[in-house]
């Protein structure tokens, strides 16, 4: 047998990685005659190999299931028919549940064949699923054959209901056979003593699978407000005939766990989830209220409280506790979540009749465990009580008179148990006070003393009370006004945060450190150095655990994200402090240089930030950290395109503040590898517009950088941009294209109108230009060169044309480039304005509404995430720290080819390079006066050709010109005056 086990995985293995390569390039491994042949013979053996080879057999299947069906397996569905007829009943069910479960999730057009399958099947699998519910005491067999019966049926149900099911008589006969199963009692015989294995019991897995069904028809058909007018009457068939039937059958089923029977989690959580959507139907309601004070205080209550389970779970594996709380998928089967989900979802909903009744059993809890001796006190009781409390926090805040009296009940009956001989109360009051830290505190004291008793529970000697008090201290210092509070106690509060971290891997850790770095900013620069070391330490931790693991949703590997993110904060928390970066670097590069890899495909967008945030704020970028460069040349090469627009920052950072180096080295040649990337990128057809954008910005940042040093680059530079101009589609491409254009122009004039007409385009590119510069919305703003930066880029562009001699810039020509000059000038001016204006408005709206540390709860690492910064409205030098986020966002398109928006003005103006310190208005007048002394007849020439119209302008542009040289002048003056100061 176990030769044969052998067998069936190595044969497994090679069907899994040869029927159909990846790859498409790839050879075929496995010749046509043979994979026929394997079609041919493999459903022989499914019904007659024993479940140990079977299970292998079953993913062979699979795989050449989605990789040939229907089109090169045509007679799979005749097989699986006969089979059924045949009464070859589990080869046949076995075959069609992998069969289905293809088309599981397809929706549409891809959903077709899911209809020939329900159609030449489904009235066999009824006759039989018939006959099997209706043997009298069916053996084990018969379970698995319903089960594989009920998921065919869930796959072909799960996105929406075959049309062949919409007969009532069809459905009806379906209905009477899941709700015989529904209210029947599982077999007392035969069931695993072990909860383990009982839980997986072929019965209560069909029990399971009949719920789950049920479930998803009430979901789809419960709500008449949500159907599409085909399905309406349906609907009101299904919640006529057997929404409330099976409201019926699931209580009955809840009552055997009040009785002291047996019923798994799961199948508790999905009734549960029944229960929570009936809430809100009238109908459903007004049948669930007869026994709703029974189903809350002696079925959903007792869930909520702590139990046997989760004391031997806590004694004998604290760690396990702790990941189990805090994993989303355990929420998913938890009886315990599914209750707090329910009774929020009652007083939520119906809290006029429900929650002064629920509330006052709580207090009764409360009362009979304060009057309790010691030895008799209902520990457990009171835990489902404070739970109970935690989960109707954001109720109880908006709802009198409980409002009024949340401070005094925190006193009363949480306070107390920090210091509880029983640690799961402990660890409870923790949370609990962690839920209501935003609470208006009428005495701060009260406050204080929460705040130090989470603190506290940080040194408790109970793992599972360590970590509930480090997720409560995220709420108290989002909610702390006076950070004097914390300060003193800070050192020790962060050692032992990374004695936790040592312990156990939890994300919600790193959001508290998070939380706290924000809160204190630049005073964490005295620990940011042992902060990045500890979050080192503790990612590479992670790792190692999830590459042992091998789970994508290991909490290790999300945790390995948050420490990432946790060390971004902090280097943005002391951006101002250059020297601290050099201190940092060492601690940083491994991570940096293994992540930037395959290994770290993962973790790469948040290694990217923490790279930009290395080569942004250092004193100047170290040969360490340019031996990065390659490494994410290679990964763009690869597989990191779609990081692209992360990885562009960064090299942004190399070319703009380590010119020298990037210009001069020659091992390796970082200008050589640079033009083979994009060279590579702007050539490839398989590339959609959007991937490739960041490639003319970079070219930007190297014409921009390295004026006069790189003229041998222009020619092949202009040269990939105009093939890739003319067949790009999408207009903000077209525009970023342009624009290098207008970069070369403004890097050497002559050197770029010497290379277009060369290259024989120098017309097709004006007309082009000139055409994209007239365009506009319906809105009256440009269609085109939306955002600030592309009209600046223009305005450098054509003025540097001025100056080019009449015979590469006929007088004609330079009419023309003259005026759409000057009516770019205009529109800038107007956008700055108009840009200024809002800003100044925001400020004051700012100053209005300061906000109060407690208003200000939502800025954690998820809105650093969506690009949104959330400084202090008071940081000086908000505007250097916002550089290194505008970067990235000065690389997102507006609404590409939106008409109608007048959103004319995004987010990236912020972006730093070397033409902000290049006023448009000045260089056109200078400009023009240079022209004017080398070749006065021809600008006489212009002027004269000038309309009225244009010679205002002209005029206006050259005031405002005047305007800006005092205001920059002036600003200087003021910079160097603060610098002196400080």
């Amino acid at each position: 047998m176990a030769v044969r086990q052998v067998a069936s995985i190595h044969f497994k293995n090679f069907i899994a990685k040869n029927w159909s390569p990846q790859d498409p390039d790839e050879p075929q491994k496995i010749l046509e005659s043979d994979k026929s042949l394997v079609r041919d013979h493999i459903l022989v053996f499914v019904a007659q190999l024993p479940p140990l080879l079977r299970v292998q057999l079953g993913e062979c299947l699979k795989t050449i299931i989605h990789a040939d069906y229907p089109e090169q397996w045509p007679h799979l569905l005749d097989w699986v028919k006969h089979s059924l007829q045949d009464q070859q009943i589990y080869g046949a069910l076995f075959v069609l549940r992998i069969l289905a479960r293809k088309y599981e999730f397809k929706s549409d057009e891809e959903r077709t064949p899911v209809y020939r399958i329900v159609d030449e099947t489904f009235p066999s699998l009824l006759n039989i699923f018939n006959r099997l519910v209706h043997i009298a005491n069916p053996p084990l067999e018969v379970a698995d054959l319903i089960k594989l019966i009920c998921k065919i049926f869930w796959s072909s149900i799960y996105l929406e209901i075959p049309k062949q099911l919409f007969d009532p008589n069809v459905f009806n006969g379906w209905m009477l056979l899941f709700l015989n199963i529904l209210e029947r009692s599982v077999p007392l015989e035969g069931q695993p003593a072990d909860p383990e294995l009982r839980k997986s019991w072929g019965w209560w897995k069909v029990k399971k699978w009949t719920v789950h069904i049920l479930n998803r028809l009430y979901t789809r058909f419960g709500d008449l407000k949500l159907q599409n007018p085909e399905n309406r009457a349906f609907a009101q068939m299904f919640q006529k005939n057997y929404a409330g039937k099976i409201l019926e059958c699931h209580l009955n089923l809840l009552n055997i766990s009040r009785t002291g029977g047996y019923l798994p989690d799961r199948v508790t959580n999905l009734i549960l989830q029944y229960l929570s959507n009936s809430i809100s139907k009238t109908s459903m309601y007004n049948l669930l209220q007869p026994r709703l004070d029974v189903l809350l205080f002696e079925i959903i209550f007792p869930l909520m409280c702590f139990n046997d389970n989760d004391q031997k779970l806590w004694e004998e594996d604290p760690h396990e506790y702790v990941r189990k709380g805090y994993d989303i998928i355990e929420d998913l089967y938890s009886p315990r979540t599914a209750s707090m989900d329910f009774v929020s979802e009652l007083v939520r909903k119906r809290g006029k009749d429900n929650l002064q009744k629920f509330i006052q059993f709580i207090v009764g809890i409360f009362k009979r465990y304060d009057e309790s001796p010691v030895e008799y006190k209902p520990y457990r009781q009171k835990d489902g009580a404070l739970l109970a409390i935690g989960a109707l926090c954001d109720k109880l805040k908006q709802t009198e008179p409980y409002k009024a009296e949340l401070e005094r009940m925190l006193v009363q009956h949480v306070f107390p148990e920090f210091s509880s001989p029983v640690g799961h109360l402990r660890a409870k009051a923790a949370w609990v006070a962690g839920q209501y830290a935003h609470i208006k505190f009428s005495d701060a004291n009260n406050f204080r003393k929460a705040l130090h008793s989470v603190v506290s529970g940080l040194r408790d000697p109970e793992l599972p009370v360590r970590v509930d008090s480090v997720f409560a201290l995220r709420s108290f210092v989002e909610a702390c006004r006076d950070l004097n509070e914390i300060r003193p106690i800070l050192p020790q509060l962060l050692d032992e945060f990374f004695k936790l971290m040592n312990e156990v891997e939890n994300e919600d850790l790193v959001f508290t450190l998070e939380t706290i770095v924000d809160k204190f900013g630049e005073e964490m620069a005295p620990y940011a150095l042992g902060l990045c070391q500890n979050l080192a330490a503790a990612f590479w931790r992670c790792m190692n655990t999830a590459e042992a693991d091998d789970e994508a949703d290991d909490p290790g590997a999300l945790a390995a994200v948050g420490c990432l993110r946790a060390i971004s904060t902090i280097l943005e928390s002391v951006s101002r402090l250059p020297h601290l970066f050099v201190q940092i670097e060492p601690t940083l590069l491994p991570i940096m240089h293994k992540m930037l890899t395959t290994d770290g495909q993962e973790v790469y967008e948040e290694v990217l930030e923490i790279v930009s945030y290395m080569t942004f704020y250092s004193p100047t970028i170290s040969m360490d950290m340019w031996s990065l460069w390659p490494l994410m040349m290679e990964a763009l090469a690869d597989w990191a395109i779609d990081f692209f627009p992360n990885i562009l920052v960064p090299l942004d950072n190399f070319i703009s503040r380590g010119t020298g180096h990037f210009l001069t080295c020659k091992e390796p040649d970082y200008q050589q590898s640079l033009w083979s990337m994009i060279s590579h990128v702007m050539a490839d057809k398989n590339l959609e517009d959007s991937d490739i954008e960041p490639a003319p910005k970079l070219i930007e940042v190297v014409f921009q950088n390295c004026k006069g040093q790189v003229d041998h680059w222009v020619e092949p530079y202009l040269r990939i941009t105009v093939e890739r101009l003319r067949r790009t589609e999408k207009s903000y491409l077209k525009c970023l294209l342009m624009q290098v254009i207008a970069n070369a122009l403004y890097y050497n004039a002559v050197l770029t109108i010497s290379i277009l007409q060369k290259l024989g385009v120098a017309t097709e590119i004006f007309n082009l230009w000139f055409q994209m510069l007239q365009q506009v919305r319906k809105s009256g703003l440009l269609a085109n060169f939306k955002r600030e930066h592309d009209k600046k880029v223009c305005c450098l562009g054509l003025i540097s044309l001025f100056a080019l001699p009449a015979e590469q810039l006929p007088d004609d020509a330079l009419g023309r480039v003259f005026r759409a000059t000057l009516d770019l000038l205009v529109k800038y001016k107007d956008q700055v304005a108009e840009a200024a204006k809002v800003a100044e408005a925001e400020d004051d709206d700012d100053m209005d509404g300061f906000q109060t540390d407690d208003e200000d709860e939502d800025v954690d690492g998820s809105d650093k995430e969506m690009g949104f910064d959330a400084e202090d409205g008071d940081e000086a030098d908000s505007i250097r720290l916002q550089k290194l986020a505008a970067q990235a966002k000065a690389f997102r398109p507006d609404d590409d080819d939106d008409d109608d928006s007048d959103d004319d003005y995004s987010d990236d103006e912020e972006l730093q390079s070397p033409i902000d310190e290049v006023d448009p208005f000045i260089f056109f007048v200078d400009t023009v006066k240079a022209m004017q002394a080398v070749s006065p007849m021809r600008f006489q020439n212009l002027t004269q050709a000038l309309e009225f119209h244009y010679q205002a302008l002209a005029n206006g542009v050259a005031q405002h010109a005047e305007q800006r040289r005092v205001e920059i002048e002036k600003e200087k003056m003021e910079k160097a005056s603060t610098a002196a100061a400080s």
